[in-house]
């Protein structure tokens, strides 16, 4: 019969410790965990974590300094899924009862967390905060943080770009990336973003930001084509693709034709994939792998090879058509060469390599379990992250 999947939620509230995962405590490296030093790194460098590795604690704390910091002058902030509790929305009401300028765009749509926004949405205008509520015919599902600083030499802008909710409860749950940038033309993009979010502006064009429904889709595919340019004059090219989903047909297309024409292509998507791999002079050069482990797989990140110059994006979205047509999306590209050699080296590499909770889809649409070979070792991605957390090889000891 019928189940009511909601009673999983009250299940786990049952106190049997014999049935739950041990303890995890998520890093936070010195240098992100306090203000200033938070500003001071990231004003130095582009910034990556990776959740639930990587504390959420993190991302509290560039909203938190900034709704405490006299010289910031405005923040602006995406909402998707809030949840019923919500420090971050706590630090954004803080901030406008203060006379800072506070923006946060609520998505009113966001499925199952409806109530919740309205509540937080009607607790944000009472504090004083500019609220929208996006369009009618698109949900706005990427995640933004936008903070403006005045400082000794004139007015700086500090970004925060996700590929997760800015939720604390899914943030121990899920895994999620996020990036840290003052790069002026990010923070162009992202504030002329918000413009048009607001209705304010119809632009189409962006300096660096892939933002859907308006250029994102035709930025992957003229990424996928050139891998395939460049691997048809035999240099390097390889395109791999961490998702939840991959169901939009032209995305698809384009992953079939670079394939045959000798593309490398690793896939590593969690759901739904309308793509076979494997398949005789079609998608023999294309390899698709499922990671369903400990916490749910929700980053999402693009890598192209580039004849040895890779270029990395990361951001809310999937190729699905939803996202690439009725959504606000966002990609943003990660240009620090440490950061890029960290996602495509450590992060990408070790999710290809796990085979303890990688399943790999095959031509005729099955799926089998990858197992460690009689004379290998079992590799287990999540919990090789949990014993590695990125920002402690990144930026240090913990806080």
């Amino acid at each position: 019969g019928f189940l009511g999947m909601e009673v999983f939620h009250e299940l786990v509230k049952i106190d049997r410790p014999n049935l739950r995962f041990p303890p995890h405590v998520p890093n936070v490296s010195e240098c992100l965990a306090t203000y200033p030093a938070l500003f001071e790194t990231i004003a130095t460098e582009d910034v990556l974590l990776h959740h639930p590795f990587d504390g959420f604690r993190t991302v509290e704390e560039f909203v938190a300094s900034a709704a405490n910091d006299p010289q910031v002058v405005g923040i602006k902030q995406t909402l998707y899924r809030v949840g019923t509790e919500s420090p971050i929305v706590e630090m954004l009401a803080e901030a406008a009862e203060e006379g800072k300028q506070v923006a946060a765009q609520v998505e009113l749509k966001a499925r199952f967390d409806e109530s919740n926004n309205i509540t937080w949405a009607r607790a944000l205008e009472h504090a004083g905060a500019h609220v929208t509520y996006g369009f009618p015919e698109l949900k706005t599902h990427c995640k933004l943080c936008l903070i403006v600083r005045r400082e000794q030499n004139g007015v700086r802008s500090f970004v925060h770009i996700g590929t997760g909710n800015y939720n604390p409860s899914t943030a121990r749950q899920y895994t999620d990336l996020g990036l840290f940038t003052c790069d002026a033309d990010i923070a162009q993009d992202v504030s002329e973003l918000f413009n048009y979010l607001t209705g304010f502006s119809r632009q189409t064009q962006f300096r660096k930001l892939l933002v859907a429904p308006l250029n994102l889709r035709e930025g992957i595919l003229d990424r996928i084509a050139k891998e395939e340019r460049l691997a048809k004059k035999g240099k390097h090219a390889r395109i791999a693709m961490k998702l939840n989903s991959l169901v939009d047909p032209e995305v698809i297309e384009a992953l079939y034709h670079a394939s045959a024409h000798g593309v490398k292509i690793d896939l590593i998507v969690r759901g739904t994939c309308c793509l076979r791999p494997q398949m005789p002079e079609l998608s023999e050069n294309i390899r698709v792998t499922s990671i369903v482990g400990r916490f749910l797989e929700h980053s999402r990140l693009y890598y192209f090879e580039n004849d040895g110059q890779p270029v990395v994006y990361l951001g809310s979205a999937d190729a699905m058509r939803r996202n690439l047509d009725r959504r606000v999306e966002v990609l943003v590209p990660v240009e620090n060469q440490r950061l890029v050699e960290h996602l495509r080296d450590v992060l990408l590499k070790n999710y290809l390599e796990d085979n303890v909770h990688a399943w790999e889809l095959r031509a005729d649409g099955t799926y089998h379990r990858r197992t460690p070979a009689k004379s290998g070792h079992a590799f287990d991605v999540q919990a090789w992250f949990m014993a590695n957390p990125p920002s402690k090889a990144l930026y240090g000891r913990n806080a």
